[in-house]
């Protein structure tokens, strides 16, 4: 190999590498401009096997002319890049192994050569070096350093995937861990919070003025739209594929553990059925019902009694809470008894909620 080509190989390479690691997003723009200079290239171009994994190979980054392609499985590209033999060609418009499968935007090129791109374990695709038709063919030796380099860069790219994938990991794991701070840890006070906003507006009764028992009821909403607030952004921060809540069982008994210290009793649960692969948008909503549940509860009851059932089947979530208190006094917002409601509507489920001077009835159910 000409000395001067490969000292122009091997920097190459390390700059591509060292982009793997610190700039993986141009990885694939740096391959194609190397592989333009090594090959004296008037184009080439970067192509990646499919999601689909059938042999068709799609353009991913070109040098030169901007080029939006993809190719055949039966083309040369593709057989290269599944068989990790390279192809050349004098002409890849009347090649018979290259000329069925020229897309339109090539048919202006002649000289051509493609080498397999990727490693010996992950074959990712080809990379293809075109020149105009007045231009001399590639020689042998130009393919040889050609396949040497793409080799080089598709370990490169394979790296920046893995680094990338890493960079990923890491920010999920961040927001998740805010994501939990936020839930079990502010909401918890908020909710705190206002539960004794509320016992303390109970207990002064009629102490209060007009004017001060409407300032107290403002701060509980405020703290109320907080907390919607805050689980908001706590389902943004986590991942929003339907994936299963398997922390549902453990929330709901944080949730009655809560409510029995305010309550000065130990509510009573019975849960039936599996809740370790409840879809997480059900799982959320089943903790949004029981907070509210239990909120109300807490502070408008005057319970002695309470019992929580949740059970799970083959069709259905159900949560069922029931007290033995005063029933929802009248003048009491209702807010979010109706936001659970939607919530239950919008899932296809039910919630009914049934309140006499006797107790308390709360009833929410979806189909999962």
């Amino acid at each position: 190999m000409d000395p001067s080509l490969a000292r122009r190989v091997l920097v190459a390479s390390t700059e591509i590498t060292s982009a793997a690691l610190e700039d993986p997003e141009n990885v694939l723009r740096l391959v194609v401009e190397a592989a333009a200079e090594i090959a004296d290239a008037d184009l080439v171009l970067a192509m990646l096997a499919t999601e689909d994994d059938d042999g068709t190979l799609t353009v991913e980054a070109s040098s030169g002319e901007p080029v939006t392609a993809t190719l055949s499985p039966r083309s040369a590209a593709a057989k290269a890049a599944r068989t990790g033999v390279p192809v050349m060609a004098d002409d890849v418009t009347s090649d018979p192994r290259t000329a069925p499968y020229v897309p339109h935007a090539l048919r202006s090129y002649g000289p051509f050569a493609v080498a397999p791109f990727g490693t010996s374990d992950r074959k990712i695709g080809a990379l293809a070096v075109y020149r105009r038709r007045d231009k001399p063919p590639f020689t042998p030796e130009t393919v040889d350093v050609l396949s040497a380099f793409a080799a080089q860069a598709g370990l490169a790219v394979v790296l920046s995937e893995g680094f990338t994938a890493r960079q990923r990991v890491a920010v999920y794991e961040e927001r998740e861990r805010i994501a939990r701070d936020l839930h079990d840890v502010i909401i918890q006070r908020l909710y705190g919070a206002g539960v004794q906003l509320s016992l303390l507006e109970r207990r002064l009764g009629k102490k209060l003025d007009h004017t001060d028992r409407a300032r107290i009821n403002e701060a509980v909403d405020l703290v109320d739209e907080t907390i919607a607030e805050v689980r908001g952004t706590v389902r943004k921060l986590r991942n929003t594929d339907p994936a299963e809540g398997a922390d549902l069982l453990d929330s709901i008994k944080a949730e009655v553990r809560t409510a029995g210290e305010l309550l000065g009793f130990a509510p009573r649960l019975h849960v039936a059925g599996d809740l370790a692969n409840v879809p997480r948008r059900h799982a959320d909503d089943a903790r949004a019902a029981l907070r509210e549940a239990l909120s109300n509860v807490v502070r408008h009851s005057g319970a002695t009694n309470l019992q929580i059932d949740v059970r799970r089947d083959e069709k259905h979530l159900l949560l069922r809470v029931a007290d033995n208190g005063c029933g929802i006094p009248s003048g009491v917002t209702q807010r979010g008894l109706r936001h659970l409601a939607e919530r239950a509507k919008s899932a296809g489920g039910d919630f009914r909620v049934v309140s006499s001077p006797n107790g308390t009835t709360l009833t929410w159910s979806v189909p999962v």
